[in-house]
């Protein structure tokens, strides 16, 4: 008798966030370690920078019964002159890379929010990061997107400006278009309640 062993539960129920609580921050670091350090080896024992220091910490978390239990996804947003925003550490728990029905809190101040948004968690989380800064005066919103991730950018409406060397790789300067990305009430909220 063969006995196989299910692949891990993956929860359609996510809450977006910002990490306050101190375990969501661990999981938070965690998760990004898992990525960049272990997985894509852009980094050796950690990804953490300066910008950690006044970057918004972002996260996609599943609930388990209603209630908040695991980082699934991460980014962070931060303001490097008055309405110039750059987002990044863009990433997702590997489990929940191909997830694409999902139900969502925290994220859309409408019931009719844009179903391009509502493809991936990665695309959730970029519209989180993007619609928070569009609420906190940002005009300009760029990213340095690794190269294998400039069509998916393209299609949260991101155009091309140019490459640039980052961390002995190239990278793509993309910029958001603004105008798919309303400010979001329910990021102030949020962030109000930190």
């Amino acid at each position: 008798m063969l006995i196989e062993t299910p692949p891990p539960f993956k929860n359609d129920d996510l809450l977006f966030d910002f990490a306050r609580q101190p375990w969501q921050l661990r999981q938070y670091t965690d998760l990004r370690k898992r990525i960049f350090c272990d997985e894509q080896r852009i980094f050796t024992n950690t990804d953490r920078d300066e910008i950690d220091r006044k970057a918004l910490p972002i996260v996609a978390v599943s609930n388990c019964m209603g209630m908040p239990d695991r980082v699934v996804g991460v980014v962070r947003i931060d303001e490097r002159e008055p309405g110039l925003w750059f987002g990044s550490r863009l990433g997702v728990a590997d489990a929940y890379r191909q997830k694409a029905r999902f139900t969502v809190q925290g994220l859309f101040d409408v019931d009719n929010a844009p179903d391009l948004f509502k493809t991936s968690v990665g695309a959730a989380l970029i519209f989180k990061a993007v619609s928070t800064a569009t609420a906190l005066g940002c005009r300009r919103f760029l990213a340095n997107v690794q190269m294998q991730n400039v069509s998916f950018f393209e299609r949260m409406q991101w155009k091309l400006l140019h490459t640039v060397d980052l961390h002995g790789m190239t990278h793509a300067r993309m910029e958001a278009s603004l105008r798919y990305y309303p400010p979001s009430q329910i990021s102030l909220a949020q962030l109000k309640q930190g």
